[in-house]
């Protein structure tokens, strides 16, 4: 799957978990830039996406993704 590929369906869960369709993820998309995005919807979001491509997170691998970008690559590594 490509970063594109991922991008895309990661927008799609966030727009799911937080009920808004016009979310509009860009690889430096972070938590400040979406109202929604508190720290229950980012555990929400993080489970949504591991069941989503069948991954799992490390602790460390969370907290260090500073953007939704880095979080993308990450699933890219995961899934080739």
């Amino acid at each position: 799957m490509t970063y594109e590929q991922v991008m895309n369906e990661v927008q799609e869960i966030f727009r799911d978990i937080n009920d808004n369709p016009t979310i509009n993820l860009k690889a430096e998309t972070t938590s400040d830039d979406i109202e929604e995005w508190d720290s229950l919807t980012h555990i929400q979001l993080v489970v949504a996406i591991e069941s989503y491509f069948k991954i799992t997170f490390t602790a460390d691998e969370i907290v260090s993704y500073n953007n939704v970008g880095e979080m993308c690559e990450g699933i890219v590594k995961k899934l080739n």
